[in-house]
């Protein structure tokens, strides 16, 4: 009765409010003033009478009495919408509550509850997307937030030599302050504060950025294609779109997008070791277990399953928030060069000790002198500040000696060459999963590649077709009979996990849905054989399902009609055949298959195949079992020929692989005379290959041979054809066990041990199913061998750029570790002061690493040969190159430090700014050069790399700054136009040094293996 009273009263107040805002014209000035007022109140409590909820945003303004915040928009709730609350829903999968789904009526009862279809789904419409969405929720989860610039500093400032020459410079700002005051005294304490901070931005701001990439990709490759039912259309869209009620149509090898109950569907089984661990399959079906749980696999079978709960409302959703991606993870080739960096982090330690040693004692028996001429140490009369003050530059001489001959640019350059890769491998078709799949590439011997979608397009359609011994070319269904017809409109409606739709309009087409080769049947029956694919369903009830499996190469169905049992078989021709007895004519006559026909039969078959097309035949048998399809005594009904025309392009592809050295195997399902087709249009197969008997056979003959006639006959296999996944992996295993780098492709299920087996996985972004892609290392998601080609030249650049880097950075390791060691020997003193060699480490680190790793593959990389698994990262020309540099700028700068001051005849300032300056100027001459290993002309391209044209531009301005403006900061002195003139003179005869170094011929054997032959002698 209250709530009667309440909802009387509000209905008052409005009729009030309304009579109230019409005022009468008759009223004079003063009253209307009156009126005003007087619907302001009344107003003001009719609203905070209404309201029921009151606006709280805190931080949005401070909290006062002198007003009254109210939400006119009564909240509209949803749930109401529904007849079930998303609790029940999370609750009903989770928990596995049968008896909770039983109460809403099982999943009939479930699908109505959620307003939605099983066979038409939910409406499309945008508005009923967002009321779905803001009821149960989004299918995303909340990521942990990605690490801050803030934690790569923090990182950066975790090294220890950063740290030791912090210190030193705290020591260095101190003593400097109390001698000279703070105008004078902060100088060189704060310019190795300066020059640290510097090193410590560049190489946190990379790492930063390298990982932003990395976040990038990610998302991009779990932005996954799931196929669903809307408006009774079957179309993909993104897992990011799915709302609670979508009907989700699963397949073999499909991930379950989210939380849900199967609805219909036949030999589902799904794998759910992602969720609980166990390795053992779970049957779906209607009778027993019918839930499904997100980021689980389908195994085996189809079906469709409605969404109950997504994003945060899933357990996967609520276990992927609690994980962070890890992106340290080492590439092998980042594991060989932590081992070098070590090796030669060693000797740089050995090095500054030793430089060290000889420092101190050169000091402490009074062997140096300041700039006056005085000796720095006189024993009781050197103040204590001073000696400390000399020893902390001595030490931080020693520690920047350690971190120059320390290639931290090593790991940093891997990063920055696997980021930059990664991310143009992308605008290449060429998703990267696994980082060490961009460098491990580069080293491929063998691509065994599939046929289908990869060397072919992927567009299949029937072109040819055959009913018993006659062609059906000409409009076959005029000429057949209508009982053969009707037999074909089952067994292609019926056994196929594909659908047709076609919208209302006498302008609409038809749409297929489906695999290709389901697409291409279906096309073929709509169009010629007039077949109704929903009348056909309608009148028919599946009773059992077999699915396509790749081993057996079939699939079937038992289907019944008014009482009648049928199973209908469609699979491979030559297995099909081999299971039919009789067969049907065009005129609808059974007649039995006698040896003639037979043979017929097969070569029918072969003549199709050798037009490289795919071979589909149809059969079917009346006497069927409820719980077994019948697989023999059946009548063959014809055979269809689908064409999948290879992709242009591929055969160029396959040339540039051979000829880059990398032999390329094709392993298809597809019949041997289909194979070999398709193989020597693709190029394949060469007329050289006649001769070789091996060059061509069977899966099932390669699995027959014994392990070492595997092995012998393994590398002459070209095509390999009816072939089962476990064959891809049995020559996978042989490949490898023979020393070859082997990279296969891969889309189904099945082929899921061969990619993880293979050096580099590649699975197929199109037809490619989850499990595969979850099992490769890199998706090629244009399905096209043209990328696969593309990712063997990027993962070669990849390899390539590090190697022009190592070059590069040793050069300086060698010259700044042999000089310095020398001066402080002989000299006492080191010629490269800590904040010169900081700048030296940054140009060579962090600016070279940018400069040389982000070279573009150009086709000179598919001219080499493949590296393979056990060859030497630093090679005998690297040395060459390296080794003929490093002497020439040892040479130069020692004769400069010993006799620079008498040649140019300058103070020891200059004489050391020269040093530097030449020093530097080398390095960036030098950078040319290690742009390539082997060619002369290393200008080449030059002007396609825009990154390293800017760098080298910025490298020499900020060494002019260094040089002539910051004289305290570096420590140098201002040099005339013909000082300049003779700095660049020195460092630019690297050029023609490089080109003579690189006539040199070098032995392909590495110089190392001769060491160890010696020791084993």
């Amino acid at each position: 009765m209250s709530t009667n009273v309440s909802s009387h009263a509000e209905k008052n107040n409005l009729v009030g409010v309304e009579c109230l805002l019409e005022l009468p014209k008759t009223l004079s000035k003063s009253n209307k003033k009156w009126q005003v007022a007087f619907i302001k109140i009344y107003c003001s409590r009719t609203l905070l009478n209404c309201a029921k909820h009151a606006i709280g945003k805190p931080g949005l303004f401070p909290r006062s009495l002198s007003y009254t915040a109210i939400d006119l928009d009564r909240h509209q709730d949803h749930h109401k919408d529904f007849k079930i609350d998303q609790e029940t829903l999370n609750d009903l999968v989770k928990n596995k509550n049968q008896e909770k789904l039983e109460s809403l009526g099982g999943p009939k009862g479930l699908v109505s509850a959620l307003k939605t279809n099983t066979r038409l789904g939910i409406n499309e419409e945008a508005d009923e997307i967002q009321r779905r969405r803001s009821t149960f929720g989004s299918n995303t989860y909340t990521r942990p937030p990605s690490k801050s610039l803030i934690h790569f500093v923090i990182e950066a400032f975790k090294d220890l030599t950063i740290l030791i020459l912090l210190g030193c410079a705290t020591l260095s700002l101190g003593f400097g302050i109390k001698e000279h005051g703070l105008k004078e005294g902060w100088y060189d304490g704060g310019s190795i504060f300066v020059a640290v901070f510097l090193v410590v931005a560049v190489s946190a701001v990379s790492n930063f950025r390298q990982n932003r990439q990395f976040d990038k990709l990610s998302k991009v490759s779990s932005n996954i294609k799931i196929d669903v039912v809307r408006n009774g259309r079957r179309h993909e869209i993104s897992i990011f779109d799915i709302v609670v009620g979508d009907i989700i149509c699963l397949n073999i090898g499909d991930q379950v997008p989210a939380d849900g109950v199967f609805v219909e569907g036949h030999s589902l089984h799904v794998d759910e070791s992602s969720m609980t661990g166990e390795s053992d399959h779970v049957e779906v079906n209607l009778n027993g277990n019918r839930f499904l749980f997100s980021g689980t696999k389908v195994a085996d079978g189809f079906g469709k399953m409605v969404v109950t709960s997504v994003g945060m409302n899933t357990a996967w959703g609520q276990m992927m928030s609690h994980i962070s991606r890890d992106t340290n993870e080492q590439t092998p080739l980042q594991t060989r060069l932590d081992k070098l960096t070590s090796s030669i982090g060693k000797v740089g330690l050995l090095v500054a000790f030793l430089v060290l040693l000889v420092l101190l004692i050169r000091y402490f028996t009074g062997s140096t002198k300041d700039e006056s001429g005085k000796r720095e140490y006189n024993g009781k009369n050197t103040k204590s500040d001073e000696i400390v003050n000399a020893v902390v530059e001595m030490v931080a001489a020693a520690v920047t000696i350690i971190v120059v001959a320390i290639p931290e640019g090593l790991p940093l350059a891997v990063t920055l060459t696997l980021a930059y890769s990664m991310k143009r491998m992308m605008k290449d078709q060429a998703m990267v999963r696994k980082l060490s799949a961009c460098e491990t590439m580069g080293s491929a011997t063998t691509i065994c590649t599939d046929k289908t979608g990869t060397l072919t397009l992927n567009q299949m359609k029937v072109t040819d077709s055959w009913f018993g011994l006659e062609s059906g070319k000409a409009s076959p269904s005029s000429t057949l009979s209508r009982k053969v017809v009707e037999l074909f409109h089952q067994g292609v409606a019926m056994n196929t996990t594909g659908s047709v739709f076609k919208a209302k309009g006498p302008s609409s087409e038809y749409e297929f849905s489906g695999s290709p080769t389901e697409k291409a049947i279906l096309s073929w029956a709509v169009g010629e054989l007039k077949m109704d694919m929903e009348e056909v369903i309608r009148e028919h009830e599946v009773v059992h399902v077999e699915a396509f499996n790749s081993e057996k190469k079939r699939s079937g169905v038992l289907i019944k009609k008014r009482g009648e049992m049928t199973v209908h078989w469609k699979g491979a021709a030559e297995k099909i055949l081999a299971m039919c007895c009789t067969y049907y004519d065009g005129s609808g006559v059974v007649r039995e298959i006698q040896e003639d026909d037979k043979v017929q039969f097969e070569n029918i078959i072969q003549s199709m195949a050798a037009k490289s097309l795919r071979c589909i035949a149809f059969a079917y048998s009346e006497d069927g079992e409820t719980k077994k399809l019948k697989e023999e005594k059946l009548s063959l009904l014809g055979i269809v020929g689908i064409k999948d025309p290879c992709r242009p392009g591929v055969k160029k592809a396959v040339e540039d692989c051979q000829f880059a050295g990398v032999n390329i195997k094709m392993i298809t399902g597809d019949n041997i005379f289909t194979a070999r087709a398709i193989a020597v249009e693709c190029g394949i197969l060469t007329p050289e290959d006649e001769t070789n008997e091996d060059a061509v056979l069977e899966g099932e003959a390669f699995r027959s041979y014994t392990q070492q006639q595997r092995l012998e006959k393994v590398e002459r296999i070209k095509v390999m054809a009816r072939s089962s996944p476990f064959d891809k992996l049995l020559m996978v295993k042989c490949l490898k066990e023979l020393g070859h780098v082997v990279a296969v492709t891969g889309d189904g299920t099945n082929d899921a041990p061969a990619l993880k087996e293979a050096d580099i996985g590649l699975s197929m972004g199109i037809q490619g199913t989850e499990v595969a892609k979850e099992s490769s290392d890199i998706v090629i998601l244009d399905d096209n061998f043209a990328s696969v080609a593309t990712v063997l030249k990027w993962g070669r650049c990849v390899y390539n750029n590090i190697q022009k880097f190592i070059q590069f950075q040793l050069t300086v390791n060698v010259a700044a570790l042999v000089i310095n060691f020398v001066a402080a020997v002989s000299a006492g003193e080191v010629p490269l002061t800590a904040v010169q060699l900081l700048w030296v480490n940054l140009i060579m680190d962090t600016l070279g690493a940018l400069a040389l790793a982000t070279e573009k593959p150009t086709n000179d990389l598919m001219k080499n040969k493949p590296v393979g698994r056990t060859a030497p990262l630093i090679t005998n020309v690297m040395w060459r190159n390296l080794l003929a540099q490093a002497f020439y700028q040892i040479s130069v700068l020692l004769v400069l430090q010993f006799r620079g001051r008498s040649i140019f005849g300058v103070t020891e300032r200059v004489k050391n700014t020269l040093i530097f300056n030449t020093f530097v100027l080398c390095q960036v001459f030098n950078e040319f050069n290690a742009r390539s290993l082997e060619k002369k002309n290393v200008f080449r391209g030059l002007h396609k790399n825009r990154l390293f044209v800017g760098i080298i531009v910025v490298t020499v301005v900020l060494q002019v700054v260094m040089v002539e403006f910051l004289k305290r900061f570096a420590d140098t002195e201002r040099l005339n136009w013909g000082q300049w003139g003779v700095c660049l003179a020195i460092a630019a005869a690297s050029w023609p040094i490089g080109w003579l170094v690189k006539s040199v011929p070098v032995p392909e054997k590495h110089f190392f293996s001769y060491l160890k032959w010696t020791k084993r002698s």
